[in-house]
């Protein structure tokens, strides 16, 4: 094979993760920056405290920055602003697909991370002039964003070869992981020591920044890159040469029929449900539950996302080394992931439901329960590629769609269950969280595939003439 080192393919895995960073640090700074937009009175009101833990006091007084503008959202509101990205980020995750299989993923991510960096830039005078304006900007943002993984599946599509893709495709999505990691902290020291609008200003041109390098370096297949060597070029081609279809249509009918399809759909719904409800809902368990604010304590909630970061980067590398070299099937390996990396999680998360006041154990809980969901990604997540290269981005559009509903959904259930903020309430979130995963990990076990499929490949229609 060819060497890694400085290669074409896997300097796209780095800008791509830089890039993945970026989307991710754009999507969550509103959270945190939400909390000093907000005029402190009107969202507390209401709010019942638990009393089954002790208050732990170790707030410092330092003098913060309170020049920002303050808005009197009520708690509806504030749902609504948080939640309105989804909206705008399930429409274009199927067209995003479609898209990236006729104009190519190049110009599709490149264009949805700057779209979604002017908006971000827009934020502040959105919020100014309105809250309707705001929410409008978020769900643009969320347009933005949804093309972005359907159009990175399709250009690794032309530029993975089979035994590299765990490796590749990791590397290159775990910058989503990194990006929560560092903007969770970053964004809570901004709002501390500036003020909240930096925390859209200064993400939001580091990604038009990035926009230029993007455009300047990457192409979608290595036959259109200017500095590839020959040899590389040879190695990916031959790699992939029976994997790709060559008709122009869309498979539709097969390919909504096929069971392999529809257990990565069950898997990415299940996997997300969890993940969504821990990542708005975390903040709010330690600190209605635990008494233990998490957001004087950045670090501490990005904490589990740093090891589902390096999880996500080690299972990349020990997925492939199993498929080349001790042989392991890729539906062996894809199957063996995704139970590790849904089970796992739904153990620990209930027994996070169980420990009482503990709030050490608690932190560390949460954070195996989001270090191991790290496995998926060379488990359920990456496994389009596997069934149906040509159509990965598609594939990816359709089981992205029901996994953004979890994102939606998830958090409202959960506040529902939780209008007391007892712990018996908050243990309910947990099973089901946890019972929806095991369902999950089941399924795929079940159905999955690790072979590219019949309709997937351009000798499909010839078979049934």
């Amino acid at each position: 094979s060819v060497p890694a080192c400085c290669s074409a393919r896997y300097n796209l895995a780095l800008l791509a993760c830089f890039g993945f960073f970026l989307l991710y640090a754009l999507r969550v700074n509103l959270s945190v920056a939400l909390v000093d937009m907000v005029e402190p009175n009107t969202s507390s009101a209401k709010n019942v405290t638990s009393n089954v833990c002790p208050e732990h006091s170790s707030t410092i007084n330092v003098p913060r920055n309170t020049t920002g503008e303050k808005y009197s959202w009520d708690c509806e509101t504030q749902g609504w602003i948080l939640g309105s990205f989804f909206y705008g980020y399930i429409i274009t995750q199927i067209p995003g697909g479609y898209l990236a299989s006729k104009i190519g993923g190049k110009l599709l991510l490149g264009f949805g991370i700057f779209g979604t960096s002017v908006f971000t830039l827009l934020t502040p005078l959105a919020a100014n002039l309105g809250v309707g304006y705001l929410i409008a900007v978020r769900a643009l943002e969320g347009l933005g964003e949804g093309v972005t993984f359907p159009a990175m599946h399709s250009i690794w599509s032309s530029w993975a070869p089979p035994l590299e893709r765990s490796k590749l495709l990791s590397i290159s999505y775990a910058g989503a992981q990194l990006g929560t990691v560092v903007s969770l902290p970053l964004s809570g020291l901004i709002c501390y020591y500036m003020n909240w609008v930096y925390v859209f200003y200064i993400f939001g041109a580091l990604g038009v920044l990035w926009w230029f390098f993007w455009m300047l370096l990457v192409s979608d297949t290595p036959e259109t890159h200017r500095s590839i060597s020959h040899a590389e070029r040879e190695y990916i081609l031959s790699s992939l040469k029976d994997q790709l279809s060559t008709q122009k249509s869309v498979p539709w009918r097969p390919m909504l029929g096929s069971i392999p399809l529809w257990a990565i759909v069950v898997a990415h719904f299940s996997y997300n449900w969890t993940f969504y409800t821990l990542l708005t809902l975390l903040p709010t368990y330690m600190k209605e539950i635990l008494r233990f604010d998490a957001q004087e304590n950045g670090f501490l909630s990005a904490l589990p996302y740093f090891g589902c970061w390096l999880c996500i980067i080690l299972s990349g590398q020990i997925a492939d080394y199993l498929r080349e070299k001790q042989n392991f099937s890729t539906v062996c390996v894809r199957k063996c992931f995704t139970l590790i990396g849904m089970i796992g999680p739904a153990v620990f998360l209930v027994a996070a439901g169980f420990i009482g006041c503990n709030y050490a154990l608690a932190v560390a809980f949460v954070t195996i329960s989001t270090t191991l969901g790290g496995f998926c990604t060379s488990g359920y997540s990456i496994n389009h590629l596997d069934i149906a290269p040509s159509y990965a981005g598609i594939l990816l559009g359709i089981t992205n769609s029901f996994a953004t509903i979890p994102g939606m959904v998830g958090p409202v259930i959960a506040k529902s269950l939780t209008h007391n903020n007892t712990v018996e309430e908050w243990q309910m979130v947990f099973y089901i969280a946890a019972s929806i995963n095991l369902f999950g990990a089941i399924f795929f076990a079940l159905f999955a595939s690790g072979e590219v499929q019949d309709w997937a490949v351009s000798g499909y229609h010839l078979h049934r003439n």
